[in-house]
């Protein structure tokens, strides 16, 4: 009995392991593919002899911060001032709708056609505000930009010419960070965000495979949109969703890593992890929405397998949880082994978990220019955040699986963009999430294991041991020192004050 349940132990760790390496090495084929691909992207277009309609849509909730500066940024864009209309889509509930209706005034006393869509109520949260503005949108693109966004003047410009084509649906541009030096925090965002559209975006656009609108700093055909479905809530990833229907009814999709749309990474531990809890969430929903339909779809099979991997990565979560629970009892069973034979089987495998996923992120820095490159160093930290989130994405995958839609939490946005300003005292601090504390007994049973593998002299397993080590004792260490930041902010009798635009089974959801 004793030698079945260690066989069944050992069964379900090679199982886990080896599925963390097909989904690791995936990152590799990414690469190959970027590379072969690359001389197609960011082709060179001729101007449109007649600028189509633009209507440029600003979805906004309770953005007191940086409203004002992404309508001034739209309102700089350089296009025909006759073929531009501009819909700040609001749904606000404090007096972020004051601030925008003074500069909605201001900018339509200089000409210029621009809207303020006041919406009472959150119907359909984002997706909701989108549709209601597309049933009033005047032009035949659509551009949206999220609240911290500041596109540059030539962004209609250096996209609007791409769908000159028929056949295109939608074209994204690439997300550059203002704030990227500002911590470590947002250093490793930016270095997560640079592996997603340097390397995924361009492989999957360059090589014919399916790609997605990323919600903001993108341009859609009206046509797209309406022939897709239209916009729809119930996932809480609206952006993905509608891009894998619009993909699958024929519309072709252009990814530009050339054009960039400057924005603001969160400075909060906390708000991070909200806005990975709802990319993860949203992802699996999607997931469970569309798999059926794209493996019945006739795209050919390549598409299909990087559909249904793009659409589940978020699976990988729950199994780091089961890797770092059952690693060090499957490296003690098997302790008095050949040291070879286990640098065998289990060293190309684990490789392939990690070492794929380290080398994806290094080359998206190192082809990203050089201010990318200056964060290699901070590679090994961000290894380390990944495996740090996976309690958190965990609950967000089993959240997906078992329910559609969800509030639209969105995560705040304090218009940071230089290394003092200060985000501490500011509105709108994203609610604490109790996975710290699981995050923290994590972290104690590696520490313990770690031990325990050091004094039976198990060397062989402590590079393994450590990497899972690291990321709890990370992701427990970012959590304690945000709190004791701001209880010394608040015993200088300066309160905070909390985002609470939740329902209480949202709260109960997000563990707060």
């Amino acid at each position: 009995m004793e030698t079945l349940l260690e066989n069944v132990l050992l069964a379900i760790y090679y199982l886990t392991l080896g599925s963390l390496a097909i989904y690791g090495s995936h990152r590799l084929v990414l690469v190959a593919l970027y590379y072969r691909y690359r001389r197609r992207l960011n082709p060179s277009v001729a101007e449109p002899a007649n600028w189509p309609m633009v209507t440029v849509q600003l979805p906004l909730y309770n953005e007191m911060y940086v409203a004002t500066r992404l309508i001034d940024s739209v309102c700089r864009l350089e296009y025909p001032r006759d073929r531009l209309e501009i819909q700040v889509l609001d749904d606000s509930t404090d007096e972020t709708s004051k601030l925008v209706s003074e500069r909605v005034q201001h900018y339509l006393s200089e000409g210029f056609r621009i809207h303020h869509l006041h919406r009472t109520h959150r119907h359909g949260f984002k997706a909701g505000a989108l549709a209601a503005g597309l049933a009033k949108a005047r032009g035949d693109l659509l551009a949206v930009f999220d609240a911290d966004f500041s596109p540059r003047p030539d962004f209609l410009e250096q996209t609007v010419p791409h769908l000159t084509d028929p056949g295109v649906g939608m074209v994204q541009a690439r997300w550059e960070h203002i704030n990227r030096h500002y911590s470590l925090l947002t250093r490793i965002q930016a270095i997560l965000l640079d592996g997603h559209f340097v390397i995924e975006h361009a492989a999957r656009h360059a090589s014919g495979r399916f790609f997605n609108f990323n919600g903001t700093a993108g341009i859609w055909r009206k046509e797209a949109i309406v022939d897709a479905g239209g916009w729809q809530h119930d996932t809480l990833t609206e952006d993905l969703d509608l891009s894998f229907r619009a993909q699958l009814r024929g519309w072709r999709f252009i990814f530009l890593p050339a054009v960039t749309a400057p924005a603001e990474l969160p400075v909060d531990i906390h708000a991070f992890k909200l806005q990975q809890f709802r990319w993860a969430k949203g992802s699996i929903q999607t997931a469970r929405k569309l798999l059926d339909t794209i493996l019945r779809s006739s795209v050919s099979t390549p598409i299909k397998v990087e559909a249904v991997i793009h659409l589940t990565s978020n699976v990988c979560y729950p199994l780091m949880i089961l890797l770092s629970l059952l690693m060090f009892p499957a490296m003690y069973l098997r302790r008095d082994a050949d040291p070879r034979m286990l640098l065998l089987l289990d060293l190309p495998i684990f490789l392939g978990a990690t070492g794929a996923i380290v080398l994806f992120y290094a080359v998206s820095q190192m082809v990203g220019g050089a201010d990318a490159r200056r964060n290699l160093g901070t590679i090994p930290s961000m290894m380390g955040m990944g495996i740090g989130l996976a309690v958190n994405n965990t609950r967000a995958v089993f959240s997906g699986l078992l329910r559609d839609g969800g509030e639209f939490q969105r995560t705040p946005k304090y218009r940071i963009e230089t290394r003092t300003d200060p985000w501490l005292g500011k509105r709108y601090h994203a609610c604490r999430t109790n996975t710290a504390i699981v995050e923290a007994v994590l972290a104690g049973y590696l520490i313990l294991c770690f031990t325990v593998a050091c004094s039976l002299g198990m060397w062989l397993s402590l590079p393994f041991l450590y990497l899972f080590l690291h990321g709890y004792c990370y992701m427990t260490y970012l959590t304690l020192q945000q709190e004791r930041a701001t209880r010394r902010f608040k015993d200088r009798g300066a309160p905070t004050m909390r985002l609470t635009t939740g329902t209480d089974s949202t709260a109960s959801e997000l563990g707060t």
